[in-house]
């Protein structure tokens, strides 16, 4: 009965810190990922003719950023995602969502939905240990003519979608920025 009730509580414990564990790991994916929003609006923000906005949390039904040049008639749509892996997944959900927000501004001659992936200099080998590595920052442009699905970046630039229940590639192209950025060019043929 004494042994019964020791492992009960070992286990309680053990799933106590699991949980812990848990939530400080989504605690420290959202600060990344709100990070490198507020890096990509202040970059925009720090260039001649160009604005852009954080627009909330994923939850509203918002894009990550918001860029508008008024002044070249363009606007982007952005999803951002930062992490320490080695391939980095966009949801169909975020890019369709994207995609209603370029088209709702008639007004705008150039739209685009971008997909900003930063690649930390720290990559993930297991439980809190990490390997030093090259940062890269991708942007790409969403092909509108891809069926909305679910895709990945991987670090070396890489870009998968899901197609027919198939992981395959697809070559997308690379937004040349307005602002200097650790942008590689993927792969080279």
């Amino acid at each position: 009965m004494k042994n019964k009730s020791i492992v009960e509580l070992l286990q309680r414990t053990t799933l106590k810190k699991t949980n812990k564990n848990y939530q400080r790991a989504v605690k420290t994916r959202k600060q990344r990922g709100y990070q490198w929003e507020d890096t990509v609006v202040k970059r925009f923000n720090n260039t001649k003719n160009w604005k852009a906005f954080r627009l909330g949390s994923p939850s509203t039904g918002l894009p990550d950023v918001l860029a508008v040049n008024t002044k070249e008639s363009t606007i982007y749509s952005i999803e951002a995602k930062s992490g320490t892996s080695t391939s980095l997944a966009v949801p169909f959900d975020q890019i369709e969502r994207c995609l209603q927000w370029t088209r709702t501004f008639d007004i705008y001659r150039k739209k685009q939905v971008l997909l900003a992936f930063k690649f930390l200099s720290k990559k993930r080998v297991g439980l809190r240990k990490y390997e030093n590595r090259e940062l890269r920052e991708y942007f790409k442009i969403w092909d509108e003519s891809l069926d909305i699905t679910d895709c990945v970046c991987t670090y070396d630039g890489r870009f998968f979608v899901r197609s027919e229940g198939k992981r395959k590639e697809y070559k997308l192209k690379e937004a040349k920025m307005p602002f200097k950025t650790k942008q590689r060019h993927g792969v080279k043929d």
